[in-house]
């Protein structure tokens, strides 16, 4: 049996956990830039509010019916999410962290337990931990767990918590599930599987999952069979990345070389701490530039270029130096650039030998590094940075409406007083 822990609302969740005026109210939170929707409230959803439309659709709703929008909060909420990580781990010895939200819990040996009541106690202990609200879906496999979570969110079954113990059983209810919404299918596959008949989770679980591998692929197949109860997907163990990546749009258009050159330092950063964090090394790293694609009357240009280092690195000194001279060839004067980012390539879990003609000073400064990252850990993101990446940030994808970050930045922790 398989678990399917799910928050509720998660993005809009977080910020009504340090903001009770927001219960009961239609939230939404945009993306960067505060460009499109990503996170509703179940009573902006009630008002038609669409995942991932352009904000600009819906001003005038907005103004009507007085919702809430607010710009997104990463830091928060990838901070709440590993609180509510945490406290799921407990739960069950094997688990997949699947999303920022969402995780696998594996019950094997829970199978004579009360289900139903294990699922409450989930609620209830994120409830109580972190007061975010969260949906439980349990099931033989881990595509019926995810079905089980669409119909908990959906109110099919009691207190959010839905148990399809049964595959044979769940079948009649798998008719309430559309083709378009079983885990792993979208627009396309749901198109192509219409052509033939089938429209709903049912119709896939009922259908012979050779025809299925035959016409589309063995990942389809495999998702029948997991909605007829055979298990044909395991937890997934956490890879490490092969590459990491820091990019953002920015808030106004960078026209000079040394904006972006702060702007790809402190993506440069960005992505060394990463990168230590996993306790890797980067054997290269690519850095890209782009003008607004969408703008009719802007001069389009895009470029990029991948440099190697001289030795596999974690450290931020050569990663910026190597950074800002790729930025320094690919930039051209004459344009408003809207996006730019890097990418830290073929990451390892370790240095190879050392090498007799490089200087380990050249590539490594672990003391310096150790020290920036502890005091960055204590005391918040970027108090302690290089010059490179400036101070006040004119770049910076906007942001109207972003609340504080409650729980990571000292400066934002609530303040309570009592007359």
């Amino acid at each position: 049996m398989f678990a399917l822990v799910d928050c509720n609302n998660f993005y809009v969740s977080c910020e009504r956990v340090f903001d009770p005026t927001l219960n009961g109210k239609p939230v939404i939170v945009l993306s960067n830039n505060d460009g499109c929707i990503v996170a509703r409230s179940n009573e902006a959803k009630a008002l038609g509010f669409k995942m991932g439309a352009p904000l600009f659709e819906y001003r005038e709703l907005i103004r009507r019916k007085k919702v809430i929008v607010l710009s997104s909060n990463l830091q928060l909420y990838g901070d709440m999410s590993s609180r509510v990580m945490m406290l799921l781990k407990d739960f069950s010895p094997e688990f997949e962290v699947y999303s920022i939200d969402e995780m696998f819990l594996k019950l094997t040996g829970f199978e004579s337990w009360d289900l139903i009541e294990y699922g409450k106690k989930i609620r209830q202990r994120v409830w109580q931990g972190v007061r975010i609200p969260v949906s439980v879906g349990i099931g033989p496999t881990k595509t019926l767990a995810k079905a089980a979570n669409y119909f908990a969110k959906k109110a099919l079954s009691s207190q959010n918590i839905c148990l399809l113990n049964d595959a044979e059983k769940a079948l009649p209810i798998l008719n309430n599930l559309s083709i378009g919404n079983v885990w792993g299918i979208g627009n396309q596959w749901s198109k192509k599987l219409n052509e033939i008949g089938i429209y709903t989770a049912y119709d896939l679980a009922k259908s012979d999952p050779q025809l299925i591998k035959n016409k589309f692929n063995v990942v389809l197949a495999r998702t029948a069979l997991e909605l007829q109860g055979i298990s044909c997907l395991p937890l997934e163990a956490h890879a490490p990345r092969k590459n990491i990546i820091v990019s953002r749009s920015f808030g106004q258009k960078a026209t000079d070389f040394n904006e972006l050159r702060e702007a790809i330092a402190n993506f440069a950063s960005r992505a060394a701490e990463k990168l230590r964090a996993q306790n890797a090394y980067a054997s290269g790293i690519m850095v890209f530039i782009r003008t607004n694609r969408f703008s009719k009357i802007d001069a389009q240009y895009s470029n990029s270029i991948s440099l190697h280092f001289i030795k596999e690195t974690d450290n931020t000194t050569l990663i910026l130096k190597t950074a800002i001279l790729g930025l320094s060839q690919i930039f051209k004067k004459g344009y408003e650039y809207k996006k730019a980012g890097i990418m830290l390539l073929d990451l390892i879990s370790h240095q190879k030998q050392s090498d007799l003609f490089i200087e380990d000073s050249e590539v490594n400064n672990t003391p310096l590094m150790e020290v920036m990252d502890n005091i960055n850990a204590k005391y918040g993101k970027q108090t302690i940075q290089f010059a490179l990446c400036g101070v006040q940030k004119y770049w910076h994808s906007r942001k109207g409406s972003v609340t504080p970050a409650y729980t990571t930045q000292w400066s934002d922790i609530i303040r309570v007083s009592a007359n």
